[in-house]
């Protein structure tokens, strides 16, 4: 988190005497106006003033009524909207000396020293030219008369700050820009759909994704619906590709499969650098192999829509980032962006990062696919997204299983409630498994039926589909070993089992640490475990996220959404959404922030009836305050479901209503089960699909550790692990060691990063408080050999 209130600032001082400008320039993407939300709210706390910039860089040049105060109220309902509130546009006036001159001399005149631009490289590139020449243009508005020096002193100096909106995530130092996971929602909706009627017809369906240089919609879109074939600009398909295609969709085909899917990027191309489209990939399919083919190009429908719950977080996290760049910068301070790598948020320089994104374009110009896929990523020093994305995607789609077995038992089950994306996470571990020469086996109904004998071979083919399912097609139970340890030891040893691969939530740490203490009265239970974090709550020791949490999470927020529409014609309104998540109120948190909402009770903050009785749209407003509530449009307030034994749900909702009476209204929504159902996000999907890979991948090299005398033996601390996302990866951590950061009372981790978006969510809802200053965000580089020191910077 950024620093708030740096060596003992008054951080709702720190913009006193200071103005800051938002705008948003080039291509729309959903995710822009939480941005915009996030950085007016932020600014005027801190005691900024701030403006609107409309129509983007041509508001800048034009000036007048196109650069505007904002206010609080000026962006209440408008987190919710896709595209841009204030306007873009592409402006060429911008492009040349003339029109920057324009545009400085608009800024001066307000007296705006900072500028905040959410747009793509080009939009930023132009913001980092402008503030380059920002010397030169006050000496010729001096020069021309058109300002004083008092005018030219006062704003010196230019202080730059971006954000990357963009669906096409093609900016490179940066994990995810925002609109990408709104866009691949729609495409997901889209591929979904279509599945059911190709399925039907038994159609071949191609279907074309925007990424006129980057690949990585129609990437991530392969992984998340298991695609047949994709393409993208990145990697042009080898030589005979046209053979290679129609066999894998034979061999699709005869394996059972009443459909094919072939995704392709708008910019995809052959090895001569010649476009590969739709239309030549639909007539190669009808004329060689005869089958019923459509093609489907999705175009603008991907920018459009609601946002997504992930990018309206994003863009409010970035936006506060961005503020408070604004106000720590200095004259020596570069252009920065305000990025996300990982689970953080880090500001890197402006320019390194359109430098990394140009050479990307240079790279594949020139030919270079391989150098394109690896600078696609976060850092030139880290494993890459792009990259490994790439890999999971070759490995779970095109390798064929090898025909020498490895003689090793690998068996699956899900434990504890079902949630979307544990399907997909079983399908690539059962693919990569399968790869990897292993036998694979489903265990139906949990640790239960891995008691009660309930194992099969599970094969490639079982789990072609199962990427968008929702649930568990495995079953599941909450059902933990230590009852029946004595008979899952013997059916272990029965099935000459060798690894198991425990996906779900809290029961399953909870029923793999007792499989541990095990060991040493069953010896068949000295084998590899692996934990791979699937529940809605997420709250499993040793990870950021667990699957499921982002499809709930989205659940949630097109709840919300849906009540506060259905309030805005009523007005004085009070809704209380109580949320799951057992004693976790990270869907509570979370969800209020994304929604908007005024408050969320949790377990983890204690509150009482003080806290109730505060109307959260404005501070100072106490619940009982008729001549306030009046000016009240719709409150909503989020509740985790076991916050507090006293203060229930129906409480509040008694409270609020008898309060109330004859000035506004309450209603009261416990969302129960259905956030636990439905076909999971792209998000938990890629996530899943992941887990699932680098899971059996990582017994399989455990196995290796563990085979001594003509058998496997794991008794070490490290040979039972979850595998969790951690900051800024994928890591894996003992049992043992989470044991000791677990508050098994209340089936939470001691410590949990979250937390952090509270006070943020808090400020974005007009409470007067202070934001964490404990931890500071370090500028980083994009161009480096090795790693930079910096400290944490988790939101």
């Amino acid at each position: 988190m950024a620093n708030i209130n740096t060596a003992g600032v008054d951080p709702t001082k720190m913009g006193v005497g200071r103005a800051i400008a938002v705008l948003t320039s080039g291509g729309d993407a959903q995710g822009m106006n939480a941005a915009v939300r996030a950085t007016v709210r932020v600014g005027l706390y801190t005691g900024a003033k701030v403006f609107f910039v409309h129509e983007g860089y041509q508001g800048l040049v034009d000036g007048g009524d196109h650069i505007r105060p904002a206010t609080w109220e000026s962006v209440s309902m408008m987190l919710q909207l896709g595209g841009t509130v204030i306007g873009s546009a592409r402006c060429k006036d911008f492009q040349t000396r003339e029109g920057r001159l324009k545009a400085a001399f608009n800024l001066v005149k307000l007296g705006v020293t900072n500028l905040c631009v959410i747009g793509g490289d080009g939009s930023l590139t132009g913001a980092n030219i402008f503030r380059t020449e920002w010397s030169d243009l006050l000496k010729d508005l001096i020069s021309k008369g058109k300002i004083t020096k008092e005018e030219a002193k006062t704003s010196s100096h230019l202080n730059i700050v971006g954000m990357v909106g963009s669906i096409d995530n093609d900016f490179c130092g940066t994990d995810m820009t925002i609109g990408t996971d709104s866009a691949l929602h729609r495409i997901i909706e889209v591929v979904d759909s279509i599945t059911t009627t190709a399925q039907s017809h038994q159609r071949a369906f191609i279907l074309e994704v925007m990424g006129r240089h980057c690949g990585y919609l129609a990437l991530v879109t392969a992984l998340a619906c298991g695609a047949d074939w994709v393409f993208i600009p990145e990697m042009p398909p080898d030589d005979g590709w046209e053979d290679h295609l129609c066999r894998r969709l034979t061999e699709t085909r005869k394996a059972g499969s009443r459909l094919n899917v072939i995704i392709v990027a708008e910019g995809a191309i052959n090895k001569e650098g010649k476009p590969i489209t739709c239309d030549q990939l639909k007539d190669l399919v009808t004329k060689r192999l005869g089958y019923d083919t459509r093609a489907t190009t999705l175009g603008h429908v991907q920018r459009g829509g609601t946002p997504s719950a992930f990018d309206r977080v994003l863009g409010s996290r970035m936006g506060v980032e961005a503020v408070m760049a604004l106000l720590e910068a200095t004259p020596e301070t570069p252009a920065c962006v305000v990025s996300l790598s990982g689970n953080q948020a880090v500001r890197l320089p402006l320019m390194e990062c359109v430098q990394v994104t140009k050479e990307t374009k240079d790279a594949m110009n020139e030919g270079r696919f391989d150098d394109a896929v690896k600078l696609r990523g976060r850092y030139v020093w880290k494993y890459h997204t792009f990259f490994n994305n790439w890999n999971t995607y070759k490995l779970l789609a095109h390798v064929r299983p090898p025909e020498t077995k490895s003689n090793i038992n690998v068996a699956i089950l899900n434990v504890g409630a079902p949630c979307a994306g544990m399907n997909a996470a079983v399908r690539a571990a059962v693919r990569i498994g399968i790869i990897q020469g292993h036998n694979m086996l489903a265990v139906h109904d949990g640790f239960e039926g891995l008691a009660e004998e309930k194992i099969e071979p599970i094969t490639w083919n079982t789990v072609g589909d199962w990427t968008g399912k929702g649930g568990s097609e495995l079953g599941t139970k909450r059902v933990l070993p230590g009852k029946y340890m004595e008979e899952i030891s013997l059916n272990i040893a029965k099935y000459n089992i060798h690894a198991l691969v425990i996906i779900g939530g809290f029961e399953a740490f909870s029923g793999a640490l007792e499989m541990v203490q095990g060991r040493g009265k069953y010896e068949e239970l000295c084998i590899p475990m692996v934990i791979i974090p699937a529940t809605v709550s997420n709250n499993v020791p040793g990870s950021d996220f667990s699957i499921g949490a982002d499809t709930a999470l989205n659940t949630i927020t097109t709840t919300c959404d849906r009540i506060k529409q259905s309030a805005a014609g009523t007005k004085r309104r009070v809704f209380i959404i109580e949320t799951m998540g057992g004693y976790c109120g990270y869907l509570a948190t979370v969800a209020g922030l994304s929604a908007g909402a005024d408050a969320a009770y949790i377990y983890e903050e204690r509150f009482g009836i003080r806290d109730l009785e505060v109307t959260n749209n404005s501070n100072v407003m106490r619940i009982t305050d008729i001549t306030q509530i009046k000016h009240l449009s719709t409150n909503m307030s989020c509740r985790n479901e076991n916050c507090n034994s006293n203060y229930t749900t129906d409480f509040i909702f008694n409270l609020y209503s008898e309060e109330g009476k004859g000035v506004f209204d309450c209603r009261k929504n416990v969302l129960g089960h259905m956030q636990q159902g439905g076909t999971p996000t792209p998000f938990d999907r890629n996530f899943a699909t992941k887990m699932g890979a680098k899971a059996v991948l990582w017994l399989t090299e455990k196995l290796k550790e563990c085979y001594r005398h003509g058998r496997i033996f794991a008794n070490t601390l490290d040979s039972a692990c979850v595998l969790g996302m951690r900051k800024r990866g994928l890591v894996l951590q003992p049992l043992a060691e989470l044991k000791e950061e677990t508050d098994f009372e209340h089936r939470i981790p001691k410590n949990q990063w979250w937390l952090k978006l509270r006070p943020i969510m808090k400020i974005l809802a007009k409470y007067q408080i202070s934001l964490d200053t404990s931890e500071h965000a370090l500028m980083e580089h994009v161009i480096s050999k090795k790693p930079p020191v910096h400290m944490t910077l988790t939101k």
